[in-house]
């Protein structure tokens, strides 16, 4: 560390101690002001300037110390100068002193925080060049911070030294004015009737009402911002224009058709978007007929000597479309026209923040709703163009099984069709670059899931690049600096999905993207114009059909209210993959906890001890909880068997309303069912802390009654 960073902590360090071991603070506080009132009142009239500017020091050497008592100050500046010589200086002063305390932070930190955590903190530094004064003048008008910890965080940021000072003078002000203004008034204070005085109670309501006022305030400047350039028009056809008729876009118009505003819902393809059509009702319904397959080859499990079962794969996927079908009503242009929606089939274009054209109509909407949507990803591999490749948009107009079959993917959807595709005979080779099947579950959960597959006849090829395809049915992959070959008859790409965030305008009005490549939301889902929302895959974190309405639930609400709007609620958030066996999950695993640094205790309970699941044939799995040290506090749970996304809600439930492991082992659970696991784990869990000590004791007191 250079000299002059050591002298300057030293001086520091030494002017903090002084100031808590004399107990300065002391003198900083109303009381000793009144006390002193006569005496400051006659230093103050006999030399105004040197009162004036030891203040203004003094407050300089408090806020740029970080030290307690700035505001405090600021009320006793208002009760010895007045209110407008009082905002003057205590303007300057506390500005001054705050970009000290800035600079000091910066010489000090910056330069090693940047380089330990410079690349966690690349999206900070990027918003801060582009938009730090904006940042900081919202905090300085709303402080949802403390002043001083604003002071010290911007020091570690790109932001001008000028810049952060001109902000925090014009952010500060308005403060400024009602603390001062408020100081006046409790100098005026001579008796306990004065602290009822209607200029005090107006003081300490502006006091009040100021963050409020504030956030208006900052929304109207913000507003103003963004819709610099456009022209709003006059009168709205509708209340909500929703664009997506997916799990987020129905559930959108379902709500705001449920409160009776007026809804136009516009889908360019399918109503019922990629859930009902091409992924969660046609998989598992697929997945269903293969898990009938693999029972009965499984006969002998169940004592049946022989079971002979011959199939059609046309037939299978026609049922799968049979099944679609009959989930088609729930998601209708008839049913939601019944509710009250105007559905229009077409392409819509966002033009303004208020218009969206579709089919030559233009809509006029003081909100709109993006609720676009994800598509596969398909990765730019050599020679791809000269293969017919399928995605889990495509593989259902198959009519005839493929005999090789390879799943480019091992995340969730590589690995239920994978599984489903083998149990209909296809002989699957599953490519993932990885180095394990479902790398965001634990590496045990992985390895079960792994076995099943290769025990059911997958080849599992983990840390498999795909390099390029020659001719029409040769895969090369790299593998430990080798090349291996798979031949094909069919390829399935399952390697993840992207948000569709072209097509409908976003460029019209420079709607960015977040890193994930999704569009850029704040709490409220709200893009960088307050009045146009985004929610399910489009808008991310995750791409869940039942995480898409969650979302929805929260964007409809705040696009049509108005008065209150809400932070999406992203704290217990559950999901399945449904392979065999299952794998279900909410909260925390193993490997986010570790990366996250968050202390946990495991509590497992192995399935294979279950008396209904030995009497089904399927006790294999485990239920695995994390929990606080030494608490019931549920931190994550993972479920690995038979119907583990039914069993999961038990956990899901007891995450959300805050329940513990001792609610759970203390609520009775029907014998026999594979729900008993739960209880079974918490039982587990109270079992490794149970009171010894007192067990002792308890030993002690029986072998007494014994005599």
């Amino acid at each position: 560390m250079k000299s002059g960073k050591i002298i300057l902590i030293v001086l520091l360090v030494t002017a903090v101690v002084l100031f808590f071991h004399y107990d300065l603070n002391q003198y900083l506080n109303l009381q000793y002001l009144k006390s002193q009132q006569q005496q400051i009142d006659l230093w103050y009239q006999e030399s105004p300037a040197i009162m004036i500017g030891g203040f203004f020091l003094l407050y300089i050497a408090i806020t740029g110390l970080s030290l307690p008592g700035a505001a405090v100050l600021t009320l006793i500046g208002g009760a010895l100068f007045g209110l407008v010589a009082g905002v003057v200086i205590i303007s300057f002063a506390s500005t001054i002193g705050a970009t000290a305390a800035f600079l000091v932070s910066r010489y000090l930190l910056r330069e090693s925080v940047q380089q330990k955590f410079g690349s966690k903190l690349k999206t900070i530094n990027q918003g801060v060049e582009k938009d730090g004064a904006f940042y900081l003048f919202a905090l300085r008008l709303v402080p949802a911070f403390p002043f001083f910890m604003i002071n010290l965080l911007m020091g570690l940021t790109p932001i001008r030294t000028w810049t952060f000072y001109w902000v925090s003078q014009v952010g500060m002000l308005a403060g400024t004015v009602v603390y001062v203004y408020a100081g006046t008034q409790l100098g005026e204070i001579e008796s306990l009737g004065g602290i009822l005085s209607p200029e005090l109670v107006f003081a300490f309501t502006l006091l009040g009402l100021f963050p409020l006022l504030a956030r208006k305030l900052l929304d109207f400047i913000k507003a103003r911002r963004v819709y610099r350039g456009w022209q709003k028009p006059r009168k709205f056809d509708t209340n909500l224009v929703v664009i997506g008729a997916g799990s987020a876009g129905l559930v959108s118009a379902y709500i705001a058709a449920a409160i009776k505003a007026r809804v136009t819902l516009i889908e360019k393809h399918r109503m019922g978007g990629d859930c009902l059509n091409t992924g969660c009702v046609p998989s598992k319904a697929l997945i269903r007929s293969a898990k009938f397959l693999s029972h009965a080859k499984r006969c002998r499990e169940f004592g049946i000597t022989g079971a002979e079962v011959t199939f059609s794969f046309a037939d299978i996927m026609e049922r799968v479309q049979q099944k679609i079908k009959m989930v088609e009503p729930h998601d209708s242009v008839e049913r939601y026209t019944g509710l009250g929606v105007d559905c229009i089939q077409g392409d819509a274009t966002i033009k303004s923040p208020w218009t969206v054209e579709v089919n030559g109509q233009t809509i006029h909407t003081p909100s709109i709703i993006i609720a676009a949507g994800a598509e596969p990803y398909v990765p730019p591999i050599e020679g791809l163009s000269s293969i017919n490749f399928f995605t889990s948009d495509t593989i259902w107009n198959i009519r005839e099984l493929p005999k090789k079959l390879i799943v480019i993917g091992g995340g969730p959807i590589g690995c239920e069709l994978a599984q489903a595709f083998g149990r209909l005979s296809s002989q699957v080779t599953q490519v993932h670059r990885g180095s394990r099947l479902m790398p965001k579950e634990d590496e045990d959960v992985s390895k079960m899931v792994a076995e099943r597959f290769s025990a059911e006849g997958i080849n599992v090829c983990t840390e498999h690049t795909p390099l390029r395809f020659e001719g029409d049915n040769i895969l090369v992959c790299q593998h430990h600096n080798e090349e291996v070959c798979f031949e094909f008859d069919a390829v399935l790409f399952a390697v993840g999905r992207k948000a569709r965030t072209t097509g409908y305008g976003l460029e019209n009005l420079d709607i960015g993207l977040n890193e994930h490549k999704t569009i850029d939301t704040n709490e409220f889902l709200q893009t960088r114009y307050p009045n146009i929302y985004a929610c399910g895959d489009v808008a991310g974190p995750y791409q869940f059909t039942h995480t898409a309405s969650h979302q929805a639930w929260y964007a409809s609400v705040n696009a049509l209210l108005g008065v209150k709007k809400f932070k999406t609620d992203y704290s217990v958030i559950p999901w399945c993959t449904f392979t065999e066996p299952e794998v279900a999950r909410v909260g925390l695993n193993e490997q986010e906890a570790r990366q996250q640094n968050i202390a946990f205790e495991v509590t497992t309970y192995g399935i294979d001890d279950l008396d209904r699941a030995i009497a089904d044939e399927e006790n294999h799995g485990m239920v695995k909880i994390l929990t606080e040290p030494g608490k019931d506090k549920i931190l994550g749970v993972t479920i690995v068997g038979e119907h583990a996304g039914d069993l999961i809600s038990e956990f899901i439930l007891a995450m959300r309303y805050k329940l513990g492991l001792n609610k759970i082992l203390g609520t009775i659970h029907i014998y026999p069912t594979l729900a008993e696991a739960n209880k079974f784990a918490a039982g587990n869990w109270k079992k490794a802390h149970a009171p010894e000590g007192l067990l002792k004791w308890a030993e002690k007191y029986h072998r007494w009654r014994r005599g």
